[in-house]
């Protein structure tokens, strides 16, 4: 008999033993698979038989093998006592020690993490005994699984960048208006997109009326960003060949260029005419002060990139007059194309965006990403694109610039689409909402609150289409049951099943999934004070002081919002009142035992993307089983096939779902949020509403984000010159005032 034979007999015999009669009752079928499970050298009996209890304890319960769970806890237990060490079995595992759920995640030993996070679950408690062979296998297995993974990934960025470099570029066109083109209505019919053989849209159909603003709204994932870039690309049929189509999602490259001309040089007509006036005005004025010129200079001007030849003859007068005619006709296309108040314009918008007139003159390297996010929007809306596409605006901008941006939007004369988790704002600059949803795009007139209202009313109507045909269905077939063999209704019966097949099957209505955010209750309670300010200043070294004498206090109630203009200190406050900071006069005191979660983008950008969510949290937390970190990113939405998928294939929401996850698992007692609903859609901002209503600790964010704010805090602070103050009114009336102002 072979080795591996008699593993299996040995395997087989050791559950009979230990099931006794039962094993006889049940199903042979149900017996060889317990049988394959526990003979895989692979499996992971776990502590006290956890893994094999996790792996086939439902199945012992709902088999008839036992009679409840506690039954298949105890026989689980056994046969991780028997199996796992018997030396007929192929594992050949020694008898005194046994495999351990936590094993895999000892995988991650010795990878670099930026900030170690305290172990929850400890692992040392746990012996570990492994045979040489079991180690190398385990080796092998986890540098073939991170070769897999960053090949895939870097195949990823490498098909991000091609798609990127074909964009087009972000220019002004001013030829429609010369050629007196009519803007037109875009009908996009029975289109597909698929990446990476995933189908987001198929088969489907939208028409942009011209003029008319869209939110394009759907859960994280759904392929919003996607659809956006397809049409930028001009990669669906319907979009005319000439309708300039501009796509704001990637910053600008920060140069030496000024954000002021980064902005100007997207009208290339306007900053060439402009090179050759300089050019020939400079000539003019050479010829107005010579009798000649070079005999070997036979070059005059420059007009588009095109040299301009020396008149025949070879006189100045004859050059001077065609650099006069040359610059008349610069002068007169300049007025046609409004070139003289382009920098007022563009000006206007920078400051807008919140660029005050030194910023406007500094290099745009100096900024950082979210400012350069900033130059970009600007940028696209000097230059007045056919269609413009805006993936997430508000992101990075304050409630200024939002409220800005809101009144100029409503303005747009031109076709908007719009991607958002801002309600108010939807509310605010939409006419029309575009919904993806299920592969399908579904236009509604009105804004968000509208389209939500319209789609509630149509699935209570669809639902009741369904309950009706439900009914009708019944009735006609109850009658052809009961008359089916009855030779006098058989005519009756034959109609109504005519008449069954004619009323057909309504679509059953397929809905998202609930999202989930639920913060884990913290359980203990330490007793006050948790945090406090006491005459607190701070400044960065060589800086002014962004505070002074900051005198409050934080605990387990504190529901807060700080607003205010950005780079006024709001996170620099946050990272004080964590500890990331320390002040530079004055005590901040926090409680020893009081544990703080900080959210914020560095979180989200410092994903490794190559991981999945579930092997990002086990390098994280080493020693914790897998199954208590999945149903914790369970409990933030991310399950099943989510948590097993490598993150670069993630969403943005999904993605701060994954970020969630991990700083909440050591049960916080004050969560610390900076721009939490930056990429979340609008139900996963509803979500995480809902979340932070029942979690039962204190509350710190810092976001712009009415709804956001409305729905989870009770208090606001507006931070300016240097000082935390209280705001004595709703958000809404914080708005107000800033209008007024």
């Amino acid at each position: 008999m072979s080795h591996s034979l008699q593993g299996e007999v040995a395997v087989e015999a050791t559950i009979r033993e230990i099931l006794g009669h039962r094993a006889l009752e049940v199903d042979k079928t149900i017996i060889d698979y317990i049988i394959d499970v526990l003979k895989d050298e692979t499996f992971e009996f776990g502590w006290h038989g956890e893994g094999a209890y996790d792996a086939l304890g439902e199945l012992l319960v709902g088999s008839g093998c036992v009679d409840d769970p506690e039954e298949a806890q105890r026989v689980c237990s056994a046969l991780a006592d028997k199996i796992g060490y018997n030396e007929n079995v192929e594992r050949i595992i020694p008898k005194e020690g046994f495999r351990s759920l936590a094993m895999p995640v000892r995988m991650s030993d010795g990878l670099h993490e930026e900030e170690p996070p305290a172990r929850v679950d400890k692992a040392e408690d746990v012996p570990f005994f492994l045979s040489e062979r079991d180690k190398a296998k385990i080796e092998r297995k986890k540098r073939k699984d991170e070769r897999q993974r960053q090949a895939e990934y870097e195949a990823h960025l490498a098909a991000v960048e091609a798609f990127e470099a074909n964009m087009p570029a972000a220019v002004v066109t001013h030829w429609n208006r010369d050629e007196g083109a009519v803007p037109k209505d875009i009908r996009m019919d029975n289109f597909t997109i698929s990446v990476g053989g995933r189908e987001l849209v198929s088969e489907a159909s939208v028409t942009l009326a011209y003029g008319r603003h869209y939110g394009l709204v759907g859960r994280n994932g759904t392929g919003k960003t996607t659809f956006l870039k397809h049409m930028a690309m001009h990669n669906i049929e319907g979009i005319p060949k000439n309708c300039q189509v501009l796509h704001v999602e990637q910053e600008v490259v920060g140069d030496d260029t000024t954000v002021l001309e980064c902005v100007l040089n997207s009208d290339i007509e306007r900053k060439q005419l402009l090179e050759e006036e300089a050019q020939l005005l400079a000539q003019q004025r050479e010829k107005d002060g010579a009798s000649s010129v070079p005999n070997d200079s036979n070059l005059t001007g420059r007009s588009n990139g095109m040299f301009l030849q020396k008149t025949s003859n070879g006189s100045i007068d004859g050059e001077k007059d065609f650099i006069s005619q040359r610059l008349g006709d610069i002068y007169k296309r300049l007025e046609q194309i409004d070139a003289y108040s382009a920098e007022a314009r563009a000006a206007s918008i920078l400051a807008g965006l919140s660029f005050t007139s030194d910023m406007q003159h500094r290099a745009t390297k100096t900024f950082s990403g979210g400012w350069r996010m900033r130059v970009a929007l600007a940028r696209a809306l000097f230059i007045e694109p056919d269609l413009l596409l805006l993936d997430e605006p508000t992101n990075h901008l304050d409630l200024h610039a939002v409220l800005w941006l809101e009144s100029y939007l409503v303005k747009w004369p031109k076709t908007l689409i719009v991607v958002s988790h801002a309600r108010e704002f939807l509310n605010t600059v939409v006419t029309d909402i575009i919904h993806l949803h299920g592969q399908k795009l579904t236009t509604y007139k009105g804004d968000y609150d509208t389209f939500e209202k319209t789609r509630s009313e149509r699935l209570r109507n669809q639902q009741k289409a369904i309950e009706a045909n439900e009914r009708t269905r019944a009735h006609m077939q109850a009658f052809i049951d009961k008359f089916r063999y009855n030779a006098k209704r058989a005519s009756l019966v034959q109609s109504r099943i005519k008449a069954l097949e004619r009323v057909g099957h309504v679509d059953a209505i397929v809905s998202d999934p609930d999202y989930k955010f639920e913060f884990p209750t913290p359980e203990d309670r330490p007793s006050a004070p948790i945090i406090s300010f006491s005459d607190a200043s701070f400044g960065y070294p060589g800086g002014p002081l962004l505070f002074k004498n900051l005198n409050f206090g934080i605990d387990l109630d504190s529901r807060l919002a700080m607003v205010g203009p950005n780079g006024i200190g709001k996170s620099t406050l946050l990272k004080l009142i964590s500890g990331e900071l320390e002040p530079s006069s004055g005590t901040v005191f926090r409680s020893a035992k009081v544990r703080m979660a900080v959210f914020s983008q560095h979180h989200v950008d410092g994903l490794d993307l190559s991981a999945t969510p579930l092997l990002y949290m086990m390098r994280c937390y080493p020693g914790v089983v897998e199954q208590k970190l999945r149903a914790h990113l369970g409990s933030f939405g991310i399950t099943g096939n989510l948590a097993l998928q490598p993150m670069y294939t993630l969403s943005g929401g999904q993605k701060s779902r994954v970020a969630f996850a991990k700083i909440t698992f050591n049960k916080p007692h004050i969560l610390l949020l900076d721009e939490p609903s930056n990429h979340l859609d609008l139900d996963a901002v509803e979500a995480l509403i809902q979340g932070l209503i029942l979690f039962q600790g204190g509350v710190l964010m810092v976001s712009h984000d009415e709804h956001l704010i409305s729905g989870s805090v009770d208090e606001l602070w507006v931070i300016s010159s240097g000082k935390a103050t209280p705001f004595h009114g709703t958000f809404a009336d914080y708005k107000k005032l800033l209008k007024a102002s």
